[in-house]
């Protein structure tokens, strides 16, 4: 038989005021992270956009030319 001093302590319950607080913290941080998640995806740019970049070219300076041809044309 067991007497008092053999007994393992006793368990001591749980409040049962805890229980739904700590669920209803934890569905409104998954709530809140949602949101957060959706509003950044949202807020991204849209992929495949075009992007347009304009860009001025200076003109190179030509060489002089070494010679000179003159072509005549006679027509008959």
């Amino acid at each position: 038989m067991l007497t008092q001093s053999n007994r393992p302590p006793r368990r001591r319950r749980p409040n049962p005021f805890w229980r739904p607080l700590l669920l209803t913290a934890g569905a409104l941080l998954l709530l809140v992270l949602g949101v957060s998640i959706g509003r950044a995806l949202e807020d991204g740019p849209a992929p495949g956009g075009s992007r347009t970049e304009i860009r001025t070219l200076e003109p190179r300076p030509l060489n002089p030319a070494g010679t000179t041809v003159t072509v005549t044309v006679r027509k008959e």
